[in-house]
């Protein structure tokens, strides 16, 4: 249990983790514990980057693949659903990336073992909407990304 956590209140984050990975691979077509998620702000926008964790996993390997192909199109067309399914609720940032939608790129790249879209912008509002957007998913899947954005 962490430091200065009451007993109830670790076994409600307990409850919000597990009710996440439920959600997350309901929507996402793969199992959350086989997975690794990572979430990257740069200084142009951001990476999202999903892959197994065992490299002979075939079949997860193709569902990211498939699912991040998906999402790459989806948020480009101001589709955010996916995420909103994942999460209960609108992630922060999401209005404003639709709203400006024609001033962000969203690229699929295929990565060794799984894959990642790409954000890419040159507009600040946009910039700070992905940000936003990146930082939240850090927190909710608890990844231990790195905040700071910098070349990655």
């Amino acid at each position: 249990m962490p430091p200065g956590t009451t007993h109830d209140e670790h076994l409600k984050q307990m409850q919000k983790e597990a009710d996440l990975k439920k959600r997350g691979s309901a929507a996402m077509g793969f199992d959350q514990q086989v997975t690794t998620h990572h979430f990257r702000m740069t200084a142009d926008g951001g990476r999202i980057n999903v892959t197994v964790n065992d490299p002979s996993d075939a079949e997860n390997l193709a569902q990211i693949r498939s699912h991040l192909r998906e999402i790459a199109a989806a948020f480009a067309n101001g589709d955010f659903s996916k995420a909103f399914a994942t999460h209960g609720e609108v992630p922060p940032g999401v209005l404003t990336l639709q709203e400006l939608r024609g001033a962000i790129q969203y690229a699929y790249e295929e990565v060794r073992d799984g894959g990642r879209v790409v954000m890419t912008t040159s507009d600040p509002r946009a910039l700070a909407a992905a940000h936003e957007f990146l930082r939240y998913q850090i927190r909710e899947h608890q990844t231990g990304d790195p905040l700071s954005v910098g070349k990655q």
